[in-house]
């Protein structure tokens, strides 16, 4: 069986034939759909951020339209809809608003799926949906079940899934029966497999200061860690994040070198434990790239729920893509 750099660099290569189309919204830099495409997908993307676009037309066969969206947004012809919708904090001493609330995505997810009316769709988003604000969850759940669509809602960690790095996530789908969530991998990927192979020079690195290690010490001890929090290379990471990639935080992604010294990871280290393969090129500056894997979905999550995606298309949508959905996408 190929090692795991082996297997990343190739099964998450686009397809050069497509059958179906994934529209991607709130797409970051592609995660979902590098995975989507893999697995056979022609995929459009919607993200406003435009060093996200610019990494997702970089790397990708589809195309990413750097667009703010909002209810009134129009949505191009997709056979599913997936996506992350960000989602605010919603507090006992806010407003309140749920699904009114401007700052949200899930209204405009919502609405995509009422306007497409597609067999499957699909989200994520992170493990606190399922507890402070469940109730947010089951209100935006109800509406897609109004449609006509069964849901499911998975909490799952990418660690089972080939991603050498534990990630909780709440993965929701909606369809109109028969779709098979992806089994679980009998083994985990560990840190040292994933940038097995990197050569980051001294001159590159960005070593921890006696002051930062002084910082990082007492917030160790603080939270009483058994384990300093460095990368270990005998298991798999701990959840990367933009604040513990991009900022110099107590909390930082790191690797301790033989000598001793420690320095955080680079942007390709990051990449490699989020699941992206290496010939993914990140556009913007170091801060933007570790932004944008510390937001995305790992490419390799997506790319095991995409099979199964496709398994439920073929099966409900034997027929070929319209002529009207080609064009849309070409």
């Amino acid at each position: 069986m190929p090692g795991y750099v082996s297997r990343l660099n190739s099964v998450l290569k686009p397809t050069e034939h497509f059958r179906f189309t994934v529209l991607d919204l709130f797409a970051g830099c592609g995660g979902l759909s590098a995975g989507f495409e893999a697995a056979g997908f022609k995929s459009i993307g919607i993200e406003m951020d435009k060093d996200c676009c610019d990494t997702y037309n970089k790397n990708l066969k589809g195309r990413c339209i750097q667009e703010f969206m909002t209810e009134d947004s129009r949505f191009p012809h997709a056979d599913i809809v997936i996506g992350g919708p960000p989602c605010q904090p919603f507090s006992v001493r806010g407003k309140q608003q749920g699904l009114n609330d401007a700052r949200n995505g899930f209204p405009v997810f919502v609405k995509a799926v009422e306007a497409l009316k597609p067999p499957l769709w699909i989200f994520e988003n992170v493990r606190g949906l399922m507890y402070k604000n469940r109730w947010y969850l089951d209100e935006t759940v109800k509406k897609l079940e109004g449609m006509g669509y069964e849901v499911e809602i998975n909490l799952i960690n990418t660690v089972d899934f080939g991603v050498p790095q534990s990630r909780e996530r709440v993965i929701v789908v909606g369809h109109k029966g028969g779709f098979e969530f992806p089994g679980k991998h009998d083994s985990k990927v560990t840190a040292g497999e994933a940038i097995e192979g990197i050569i980051v020079r001294d001159e590159e690195s960005k070593f921890l200061t006696p002051q930062m290690e002084k910082y990082v010490a007492a917030y160790e001890k603080a939270s009483k860690c058994v384990k300093p929090r460095d990368l270990h290379p005998d298991k798999p990471a701990r959840t990367l994040t933009c604040r513990n990639l991009a900022g110099s935080t107590s909390d930082m992604h790191r690797v301790k070198l033989a000598d001793g010294r420690r320095r955080r990871i680079s942007v390709r280290e990051a990449a490699r434990l989020q699941g992206f393969p290496d010939w993914f090129e990140f556009c913007g500056t170091e801060t933007s790239a570790f932004n944008q894997i510390g937001n995305a979905v790992p490419p390799l999550l997506a790319f095991e729920i995409a099979k199964q995606a496709m398994k439920y298309m073929q099966a409900v949508k034997p027929a070929e893509p319209s002529r009207e959905a080609i064009q849309i996408v070409q």
